[in-house]
């Protein structure tokens, strides 16, 4: 079979004893990575980033501000997300796209107008520091800043995967498809709704809404999964699958180590802290066995971002509360990467490792009294050097309470 073309790349046959290819390569681009390249403007690949609001911004031609991507080590592929100022007194470009798109509003106020084509006149709702909003997927939209000052928005999208599935920007920008499960034109879409109802796997809090007004105030509800006194909602957006939900830790309290999965990234949205991350194949006492300069350590302050699960494979991950108020974090993971998110036979049991004990099959949460105990120890000089109160109590640690969550 011919296979050689002048001036084209060919592949020959290997010699008898020898295999095929390379056993290592240099890891290609994808569709969304060529995509991000050609906007010219930063793409920041970090495990954490102490401050959003530091990065580098460059002027964004697509979209009509200055603008960066964020590529959190761990997400890469599973889900997106970009940095845009807003001009002064100005506004983003029209745009429409068939990937979801949420927007956190960490600096300035506006509004937003969303409408199909054909639809008389557009949806527009307000937003201000602090609101959470989702664009129903390709509806146009603008985003215009009401203020003199530059507007800032944080963005959670599912761009990667409807790019490298697609690999054709003209049908992800350029499609006239409406979905109307996702946007009624006649209704309205962007009202705050206050009424909560079970998540469909879990019976969590969730409240469907298309826009949370405040993320920094807005009302939690006690959960106590992760923490004692833990509170949690889950904002149901658009009919997204972006998986996203915002949590608390009691001021002077923290977590569990537990997995949070593939994909996972935390954004402080209040209160001061630090998270561990570490290997699962290190076992649940790290400084006990050695290992303790395995075990990466990342600060929470204002709108700090990190990645949970920053390479392959399986991570423990705990969450530290340090200060006199509670840290609120706002967790993103994207799309069907969630325990709760992912396909099996319908029916199944399916089993939430971060909810149940590591002494049980399939467990990856780590109860008070098997952790180790440096986890303790770091924690009580942590809140001590902020002036604040350890609220861990001495209950927490011990085997026969509630909080070990064992069996789930």
């Amino acid at each position: 079979m011919p296979h050689d073309v002048a001036g084209d790349p060919h592949w020959h046959e290997p010699g008898r004893d020898l295999y095929a290819g390379t056993p290592s390569w240099p890891r290609l681009a994808t569709p969304y990575d060529d995509f991000m390249e050609a906007q010219d403007i930063p793409v920041v690949r970090e495990i954490g980033i102490a401050n959003v609001l530091n990065l580098p911004l460059r002027p964004w031609e697509r979209m009509g501000g200055r603008g960066c991507f964020i590529q959190l080590f761990g997400t890469e592929g599973k889900w997106g997300s970009y940095l845009v100022e807003v001009p002064g007194a100005g506004a983003l470009n029209e745009e429409r796209h068939l990937y979801e798109e949420v927007y956190l509003v960490l600096e300035g106020r506006g509004t937003t107008e969303i409408w199909d084509d054909g639809q008389e006149r557009p949806e527009i709702f307000e937003w201000s520091r602090g609101s959470l909003f989702a664009i129903p997927m390709n509806t146009n939209h603008r985003i215009v800043n009401s203020s003199a000052n530059p507007a800032v928005l944080l963005a959670g999208t599912t761009a990667p995967n409807m790019l490298n599935l697609m690999h054709d920007e003209d049908v992800i920008f350029g499609s006239s498809l409406q979905m109307k499960k996702r946007y009624d034109p006649t209704g309205s879409n962007f009202e705050p709704s206050d009424g909560l109802q079970p998540d469909p796997a879990r019976g969590l809090a969730m409240c469907r809404t298309n826009v949370v007004a405040d993320v920094f105030s807005t009302e939690l509800y006690l959960d106590n999964r992760r923490t004692p006194g833990y509170r949690r909602m889950e904002p149901q957006m658009a009919e997204n699958v972006f998986y996203q939900y915002i949590g608390e830790h009691p001021a002077g309290r923290y977590s569990r180590a537990y997995s949070p999965g593939s994909a996972a990234a935390f954004i402080c949205i209040g209160g001061k802290g630090y998270s561990y991350t570490w290997p699962q194949e290190l076992g649940p006492t790290p400084w006990q066995d050695g290992q303790g300069d395995s075990v990466l350590r990342q600060e929470y302050g204002e709108v700090s971002m990190i990645s949970a699960a920053p390479m392959e494979g399986d991570w423990f991950h705990q969450h530290f509360s340090t200060s006199e108020k509670p840290l609120r974090l706002l967790g993103w993971y994207g799309p069907n990467n969630h325990i709760a998110q992912q396909a099996g036979v319908p029916g199944d049991t399916v089993v939430d490792p971060g909810m149940v004990d590591i002494t049980y099959a399939g467990g990856a949460s780590v109860p008070y009294s098997l952790e180790d105990p440096q986890v303790r120890a770091n924690f009580a000089e942590a809140v001590a050097a902020e002036g604040a109160e350890n609220r861990m109590e001495d209950k927490f640690y011990d085997k026969n309470t509630t909080y070990s969550f064992a069996g789930g």
